[in-house]
C-alpha cells in the first residue's frame, strides 16, 4: 500500500510541474482571467491545490499552515506560486516516504474547514481523497489551458507510469510529452 501511495506522490509532483509549465506560457490576464471553473481563473484554481493541500498535510503531520478559506488566495504571482507548490510537494514526498504500516492502517481525528464536528476517518482512504482532490482540481485548470490554447500536457496517470516505470512490468519510455490537442469540431 505505501509504494502505491509513493507513485501517487511522485504522480503529484510529475503533473504539477507540467501544469505549471503550461501556465508560464500563458499571458499573465489570461492566466488571471475567470474561465468559469470552481475557483474561477487557472491562478484561483492553482492556489486552492496549494490550499488544500496545506490544510491536509497540517492535519495529517500536526505542522506547517492551514488556511481557514478554500479560495485564499496564497501567492499573488505565478512564480512566486510555483516555489509554494514545489516546496509543498516535496513535503508531501518527504511525508508518504515516512509512513509506515501502522499509521497507514490507523485513524485520523481532524475537523472539517466547513463544520466544526470533529471527524474520525481511516488514515489511508483520507490519503486516496487527497491525492483524487489534486486529480480533479488539475483537471479544471487542464480544461481552462485548454480552452485558452487549443492544448495542454497530459496528465494523466498512464502517462506517467510509462515514463517513468513506476507501476509498469515492462515497456516504459517512449514520447508521451506531446500536447493533448482538442479535437476539431465540426460535423462527425
Amino acid at each position: 500500500m505505501k509504494s502505491h501511495f509513493e507513485m501517487l506522490s511522485a504522480y503529484n509532483k510529475w503533473a504539477n510541474r507540467r501544469l505549471y509549465d503550461a501556465a508560464e506560457r500563458l499571458s499573465d490576464s489570461d492566466y488571471r482571467s475567470d474561465r468559469g471553473a470552481f475557483f474561477g481563473s487557472l491562478h484561483g484554481t492553482l492556489n486552492h491545490l496549494l490550499v488544500g493541500d496545506r490544510i491536509w498535510m497540517q492535519r495529517f503531520t500536526g505542522g506547517g499552515q492551514a488556511p481557514a478559506r478554500l479560495d485564499l488566495i496564497l501567492c499573488e504571482s505565478l512564480p512566486e506560486l510555483r516555489v509554494a507548490r514545489e516546496a509543498e510537494d516535496e513535503r508531501i514526498e518527504t511525508f508518504i516516504a515516512g509512513l509506515t504500516p501502522d499509521r497507514l492502517a490507523g485513524t485520523i481525528v481532524y475537523r472539517s474547514t466547513r463544520s466544526p464536528v470533529e471527524l474520525e476517518q481511516h488514515f489511508a482512504p483520507l490519503l486516496t481523497h487527497f491525492f483524487n482532490h489534486q486529480t480533479h482540481h488539475r483537471g479544471q485548470a487542464h480544461c481552462i489551458v485548454t480552452g485558452l490554447t487549443g492544448e495542454a500536457p497530459s496528465l494523466d496517470l498512464l502517462v506517467f507510469q510509462r515514463e517513468t516505470g513506476l507501476g509498469m512490468v515492462r515497456g516504459h519510455g517512449g514520447a508521451f510529452n506531446v500536447p493533448e490537442r482538442r479535437p476539431a469540431t465540426g460535423p462527425r
